[in-house]
């Protein structure tokens, strides 16, 4: 020991408006894998050695929130390096885990700090940490507390006692919008990588490519890639547990191939339109809406880290199937429409 007393940093319950929009970014795009909190132990209020020690993840919206829901608690706050990934993720992917949790108990010096060995963490970090572990390398005792933050003042009140409601993992129809502008933004980053393929290939011709050329036969595309953006990533989010299928990219396809046909022939940009540019369209959107909805896996509890990884699996080689089979098809539309077909 260097004789210097343990490092902890003070932090407030009341949100800042530089906490405020950060949770907006968070909810917009990639800006939440740079929003986060150095590892380490915090104090709320004023704790003591008898304060409890909650655990979380470096992810700063997530160590935000749960400041904010424990306002008028004293305790500590023990932050892991997640690389900024929040709990449920951290704790599948391997960065919230046993090894972690024992390393920052020691690092923090937090033996030191609190008379008692107990640690709560999440229940949702319970994938990735083995407490038995954490007991035989620290000495603490780990305790998994209540799914969702607002109810910590609830559990530590009973005596650190979850009741089943606490325990209940729950995504309901107001959580999975909250995650909707950032699997859209997500989705429209790529937007413009496909509105420059589709005006070139629209605006290509015997002559070369002409700009009126490329306006008339790129705009149902941008319409259909906007629906495939509209079925992937606002839809099935928000219609998750209505949607049969149980893999998320079979619900992406399903939704996908509804809102394409709605296009396509409800609306009528199949019209005077080739056989083969319609196939290129029914092969490219749907399964670009499952790959979206694919994305959606790493943002929800309805499924585990191994079943999103064996889904990639399966669906990865399927996507790339569908993509090169409707560009060949693309190709015999343009063969076609020049006549040499």
């Amino acid at each position: 020991m260097t004789g210097e007393p343990p490092h902890f940093t003070r932090v407030r319950s009341e949100w800042t408006a530089e906490d405020r929009r950060g949770a907006i970014r968070c909810r917009l795009g990639k800006f939440r894998m740079r929003w986060r909190v150095e590892p380490g132990l915090y104090a709320l209020g004023r704790p003591d050695g008898d304060s409890p020690v909650l655990v979380t993840a470096s992810y700063r919206l997530g160590f935000d929130m749960l400041r904010r829901d424990l306002q008028g608690v004293a305790c500590w706050i023990l932050v892991l390096d997640t690389n900024g990934i929040n709990v449920w993720c951290a704790a599948g992917a391997g960065t919230l885990g046993a090894a972690e949790v024992v390393f920052r108990v020691a690092k923090s010096r937090l033996a030191e700090v609190v008379s008692h060995r107990t640690l709560i963490l999440p229940q949702l970090a319970a994938p990735g940490v083995s407490a038995e572990d954490v007991a035989r390398l620290s000495g603490f005792e780990v305790r998994f507390g209540p799914v969702r933050s607002r109810d910590i003042h609830a559990y530590l009140s009973q005596g650190s006692q979850a009741s089943a409601e606490m325990r209940a993992v729950r995504f309901g129809a107001r959580d999975r919008a909250a995650l909707v502008p950032m699997e859209v933004g997500q989705s429209l980053m790529r937007f413009p990588a496909f509105a420059f393929v589709a005006i070139l290939y629209a605006g290509l011709g015997p002559g070369g490519v002409t700009l009126g050329r490329a306006w008339t036969g790129s705009w149902p595309l941008f319409a259909l890639g906007l629906g495939a953006v509209l079925s992937g990533s606002v839809l099935v989010p928000l219609l998750l547990p209505l949607i049969p299928p149980r893999a998320f990219s079979a619900k992406g396809w399903a939704v996908g191939a509804v809102v394409t046909g709605a296009l396509l022939h409800g609306l009528g940009l199949a019209a005077a339109k080739d056989p083969f540019w319609i196939a290129a369209c029914w092969l490219f959107f749907p399964a670009a809406s499952a790959w979206m909805a694919l994305a959606f896996t790493g943002a929800t509890p309805f499924t585990g880290p191994s079943g999103a990884r064996a889904e990639v699996r399966v669906t990865l080689p399927i996507s790339a199937a569908a993509a090169f089979l409707s560009v060949a098809a693309l190709v015999l539309s343009k063969l076609r429409l020049w006549g040499l077909l």
